[in-house]
């Protein structure tokens, strides 16, 4: 398995298993890095969860460690698509029948990887080309310090610069011109908010709040791209555009933004994701060869479910390979075009001026069921 996050996983065990190199998706930021988050949404921590045997270990590791005390906070999701007064308070999911939570990437990566025999992880084999074995029809993939590996199964999971992709003549990426402000705020003496996952959109920017704890709150803010002009601190300058945009939110907003902690900011100016044409049509498997995670269906991050999306993945493709069948494409296709869709909607309608492709999208959303998270109501089986 060609991986471009932290891990490749091998059933069997053989020789230790390539990392093709970092993923170059910018949006999710360095897969260890200790401000990067992955929201989990739908029931049970997702059934792709419950499937690899990690839910409740992932269930802990959501907590902060706060000194001796431990918190942990059960989240309730409340959808805001346009302001505070318009959104009824009953619009709350029951949590007997769903979880949502935020994690930390380091610590799920870290879980996989503890259920992975020891030896199966080879970091910094970084693939740059591939193809075709004359004698086997296998791949033969070449490492950027010209070694090889030979592979009888290629998984590509090496993300939206993905060279198994290219292999299989998908074309580059594409993405939204939107900037996306990410971080961390702490309150020492407890957050005011309510444990909900607020989503608020106005016409050119997009806000999202997630506590985590009583004492920190993940946010995020959307924009249209902002000029990086020569400032050497463009998180700051990012931070102080935010301010001004949300400057008529409750001032509970503004202060979360201006309070947060320096070290937690990550500003992203590209947001990748696959065109739905390619994800509905394209060829995603050549012989032995195929792709998985945003390597397959890179989309951007306004659902919160590229993450899920991957490990559900991982699940249909385990049981495929059970199976001995090829039915992984077939299986997955009709829900990575539907998440791909309601993510590309919500990214057209941030930053398009035309009324109808607004309208469209509105029409789009209110179909696929956005503004009650109805793609998170879904269930990949078990294993």
């Amino acid at each position: 398995m060609a991986g471009a996050g932290d891990f490749a996983h091998s059933a069997r065990s053989p020789p230790p298993l390539p990392l093709a190199g970092r993923s170059s998706r910018s949006h999710e930021g360095g897969l260890g890095r200790a401000g990067t988050v992955t929201q989990i949404q739908s029931p049970l921590l997702r059934p792709s969860m419950v499937a690899v045997a990690v839910a409740n270990k992932l269930r802990h590791r959501n907590v902060w460690q706060q000194g001796n005390k431990t918190t942990q906070v059960p989240v309730r999701v409340v959808a805001r698509p346009y302001s505070y007064s318009q959104i009824p308070s009953k619009s709350i999911f029951d949590l007997a029948r769903n979880e949502f939570r935020c994690l930390k990437r380091k610590d799920l990566i870290e879980t996989l990887a503890k259920k992975i025999p020891a030896g199966s992880i080879r970091f910094g084999c970084h693939i740059v080309a591939i193809h075709e074995d004359p004698d086997t029809h296998g791949a033969v993939l070449t490492s950027v310090d010209g070694s090889t590996i030979r592979a009888k199964v290629l998984i590509g999971c090496d993300g939206t610069n993905s060279v198994v992709a290219k292999y299989l003549g998908l074309s580059v990426p594409k993405t939204f011109p939107i900037t996306v402000l990410r971080g961390f705020t702490r309150y020492q003496h407890g957050h005011p908010f309510e444990t909900e996952f607020l989503r608020l959109r106005e016409d050119d920017f997009f806000l999202g709040r997630m506590p985590i704890t009583d004492n920190m709150v993940h946010f995020f803010v959307g924009m249209l791209n902002a000029s990086q002009g020569s400032t050497t601190d463009y998180e700051s300058a990012v931070k102080d555009l935010a301010l001004q945009k949300l400057k008529e939110l409750p001032t509970e907003v503004a202060d979360m933004i201006r309070d947060s902690e320096p070290g937690s900011l990550n500003v992203v100016t590209k947001l990748w994701y696959r065109p739905l044409c390619q994800v509905a049509f394209g060829a995603f498997q050549k012989g032995a060869v195929t792709v998985a995670g945003d390597a397959m269906h890179a989309i951007g991050p306004f659902i919160g479910q590229g993450g899920a999306a991957g490990l559900e993945d991982a699940v249909v493709f385990a049981r495929a390979l059970s199976r001995a069948d090829a039915e992984y494409i077939t299986e997955r296709r009709l829900r990575v075009t539907r998440l791909s869709l309601e993510s590309f909607a919500v990214g057209v309608l941030m930053h398009t001026k035309l009324s109808v492709a607004k309208l469209a999208c509105k029409a789009i959303l209110a179909l696929l069921g956005t503004h009650s998270l109805g793609h998170t109501n879904y269930d990949c089986g078990r294993l």
